[in-house]
């Protein structure tokens, strides 16, 4: 039986820093990745580009039962560490927005960086490995497709259940389930919304306009683009926003959060008396948005210059559109959600080094615990801060 220190179940971006950092202490490390490469959400992630992490990480930017959970690891292990490792293998990056960090090539530059890492570490990895069962006498046995393996520490690094054609399963939660490991429900995040009926008929004829503004949802905003589509509601801060919101909650929808519509308006009632509503909005919005939005919000008189209609009606119409609510049917789900929310009950780990405290020696790192990160690179930092915990230790 092929015996090692530490196994890893998971071949992403949380199970190949764990390696490493285990194999740099002179731990025989085997990691096993069912698919036929390594770090294939890698791959894909930032268009092609790897957001790999971001400069204003803090907890505040996580979603966890236990918001608390994550401030140990990510204060031992912080975007500087890991910018520090890309300089160090002269991998050329940019910051776009708000401190997201990204790869000025493509995402292979940091997988390659990571694969030359656990080479330098001595990591031996296997692709095409299929788990088939696990078992815990004095040591973790895993049974595989390429046979039995044991190792007295077994790190579950499996990722979620978001975007399944990935080779996304629930694999880590049958593992946690195995050894009565408590798992907080799970639902897709970082998601778009979907609509029906006349909503999702309309989202469908705005398909690909997009602009920013204001989302909100249950006491949570962001401010970031949206983008319609042929489903419902996408872009960057509809994303963000789906992370928090409840079914059968409403959006609200700030469409000009720069500006002060209702004073536009008016102003205009004053200096272009015979204008339309939608010619003085057109300055500030998609002209195939405003012809829909007339429909929903000013329809008795979309087709009235400003000075036939009263001031109060102005009024709400900018108002509305400082605030147009919309209650999605619901979201797109794991098939192409960016992350799982939810997961391995963190009051089941130890913050400091991921290891289960029933279980000595064995570990939960990555998406597949109860801590998510906003979108901009977050998602990459807690992988690569709560690996770097388990491989200090396992």
């Amino acid at each position: 039986m092929n015996s090692h220190d530490v196994l890893i179940i998971g071949g992403g971006a949380a199970g190949l820093m764990c390696a490493i950092e285990a194999g740099k202490r002179g731990r025989r490390v085997l990691v096993l990745e069912g698919s036929n490469k390594i770090g294939k959400k890698i791959l894909m992630s930032g268009g092609g580009r790897c957001n790999f992490t971001n400069l204003h990480c803090s907890p505040e930017n996580f979603l966890s039962t236990n918001p608390r959970f994550c401030i140990s690891a990510l204060s031992r292990y912080g975007p500087a560490d890991f910018v520090g490792l890309v300089e160090k293998h002269n991998i050329p990056y940019h910051e776009k927005v708000s401190g997201q960090l990204f790869c000025d090539r493509s995402s292979k530059d940091i997988l390659t960086m990571l694969s030359h890492e656990c080479e330098l570490a001595n990591v031996t990895i296997l692709t095409q490995c299929n788990v088939l069962s696990i078992a815990r006498d004095e040591q973790f046995v895993v049974e595989t497709s390429m046979g039995a393996f044991t190792s007295g520490s077994l790190v579950v690094a499996t990722g979620g259940l978001s975007i399944p054609k990935m080779g996304a399963s629930d694999f880590g939660y049958r593992i946690a389930r195995q050894f009565g490991v408590n798992i907080r429900e799970t639902r897709a995040g970082l998601v778009p919304f979907t609509f029906s009926g006349a909503v999702q008929e309309m989202t469908g004829r705005l398909s690909g306009v997009s602009l920013t503004a204001t989302v909100s949802s249950g006491g949570r905003s962001f401010t970031e683009d949206i983008l319609f589509t042929h489903r419902g509601l996408s872009g960057p801060a509809a994303l963000q926003l789906s992370s928090y919101w409840t079914p059968g909650s409403d959006l609200e929808i700030d469409l000009v959060p720069a500006q002060d519509l209702p004073a536009i308006l008016n102003a205009a009632k004053h200096s272009q008396p015979r204008s339309l509503v939608r010619t003085i909005l057109s300055e500030h919005l998609p002209r195939a948005l405003i012809l829909e939005l007339q429909a929903f919000v000013w329809p008795a008189v979309a087709d009235r210059p400003l000075n036939e209609i009263g001031d109060g009606k102005l009024a709400d119409i900018g108002e509305n559109l400082h605030a147009w609510r919309l209650r999605p049917s619901g979201t797109e789900g794991y098939r192409t959600a960016e992350v799982t929310l939810g997961g391995i009950d963190t009051d089941e780990l130890s913050s400091k080094t991921m290891e289960c405290k029933q279980h000595a020696g064995l570990y939960f790192i990555g998406e597949v615990v109860d801590v998510t990160g906003q979108l901009g690179g977050f998602n990459f930092q807690w992988a690569w801060a709560s690996a770097h915990a388990a491989g200090q230790v396992a």
